[in-house]
């Protein structure tokens, strides 16, 4: 295992320029995916690439293929990269840095006069958050199969049904002529941040990355009847919030019976008509559930949907419950994620192994090659919040790591 360096102070200078594209004034960035700045850090992205020496291909979901040449083109490449757009209110580090840990790879090899075996290659991935087209990691998805194209280019703005994708993709020049995933690739990784608190509770620059957790989300829909506030004697009201509020604290109450490792989250919620003096008559709300055994998220599914039932019947109300997006648990290839491990002994880094606790493009990607991720520390654990912060070391010490696995994997790919 090879032990070599990055250029960190080139690393750190290329996140913060891509920053500024977006920037908050709480220090964040908001870059929603197909949108202007989203245009203006891929066009960035891209002439970087270019004068890395790299050759860029677009496809037709906006997926971007920034390719530095092997001594062998016949060889699928080595990838590696993440995302460039980010939450309403989100950070610095969450998808940037994976994509400019990438570039600083290639650029560290050109520094160096290296040439790998196979070709090593650098790919944003389109609309990784889902915050403005849902679901998330969309890019990705169509990219392996999980999402047909044409219905993933149809997917609305959720604050604009009258917008898509495909047509915003297409209005910032961004729906590329490459087909989607005719795009072979011997192996994946990914650097991201943790974006929780373990490895820096634990002082630990390294996360091995062992897999990722399984997600249900669903959409929750609660109808009761509109009233006015006045009038309505309580016994004889439908309130579709009230009835929302206890399925809301059941969410609450099934993480906590499935700790230490379950997750459940509402993160999103409409009452209508919205209105101080009318009992409200329709409730839609969003859950997410997260746990690393698909046998327990089976169980929190069932107990989410006794739960509503439950709720709703007590107040006289129907509900409707879609499950929105699922994917299992995924552990990631073996050998990849022993290459990481080397690298980081190889470094003299203290790491241990972890399981990801949220979605990353690198859980498709392991559907169709085989994949691992680097985890480095987050200030607070802090993420999709423009606080979110990260560590100059952490960072050069994730992309070293992140080069050496691509490099021993990249001249023994066959």
């Amino acid at each position: 295992m090879r032990n070599l360096t990055v250029n960190g102070e080139r690393l750190w200078a290329s996140l913060m320029e891509l920053a500024q594209i977006g920037a908050t004034a709480k220090g964040g960035v908001c870059r929603l995916a197909a949108s202007d700045l989203d245009a203006e850090a891929r066009r960035l992205f891209i002439r970087w690439c270019e004068e890395a020496g790299c050759s860029v291909t677009v496809d037709r979901i906006g997926n971007i293929f920034a390719r530095r040449p092997g001594r062998n083109p016949d060889l699928p490449p080595v990838m590696t990269g993440s995302h460039l757009d980010t939450q309403p209110t989100g950070g610095k580090f969450d998808g940037a840095y994976g994509v400019m840990a990438g570039l600083e790879v290639v650029r560290t090899l050109n520094d160096l006069g290296y040439e790998t075996e196979a070709p090593v290659e650098i790919v944003a991935w389109t609309n990784e958050e889902g915050t403005r087209f849902s679901p998330a990691m969309v890019g990705s998805g169509a990219f392996t199969g999980v999402f047909e194209l044409e219905s993933a280019l149809a997917t609305p703005d959720n604050n604009a049904p009258e917008l898509t994708l495909g047509s915003e993709l297409k209005r910032i020049g961004f729906a590329g002529a490459a087909p989607v995933g005719e795009h072979p690739a011997a192996a994946y990784f990914e650097a991201h941040i943790e974006q929780g608190p373990i490895l820096e509770a634990a002082g630990l620059p390294i996360g091995v990355v062992t897999g990722a957790q399984g997600q249900r989300w669903y959409e929750i829909t609660v109808i009761g009847q509109e009233a006015h506030a006045g009038p309505t004697p309580m016994p004889r009201r439908r309130d579709a919030l009230v009835g929302a509020a206890r399925m809301i604290d059941a969410v609450n109450r099934i993480g906590h019976v499935h700790a230490p490792h379950a997750c459940a989250t509402v993160g999103f919620i409409q009452s209508s008509p919205n209105s101080r003096n009318t009992i409200p008559g329709r409730v839609f709300f969003t859950v997410d559930f997260r746990h690393p055994d698909d046998a327990t998220l089976t169980k929190m599914d069932r107990g989410l949907r006794a739960a509503c039932a439950e709720a709703a019947a007590s107040q006289r109300l129907d509900v409707e419950i879609k499950e929105f997006w699922y994917f299992p648990p995924t552990p990631f290839d073996g050998g990849l994620v022993g290459a990481v491990r080397d690298a980081a002994q190889a470094q003299n880094l203290p790491h241990q192994d972890i399981v990801s606790g949220a979605g990353h493009d690198a859980v498709y990607m392991a559907r169709v090659a085989p994949t691992a991720m680097i985890f480095v520390p987050c200030v607070g654990g802090i993420s999709h919040n423009e606080v979110e912060d990260a560590k100059a070391d952490d960072l050069t010490a994730g992309c070293a790591v992140l080069l050496n696995a691509m490099l021993d994997t990249a001249d023994h790919s066959r």
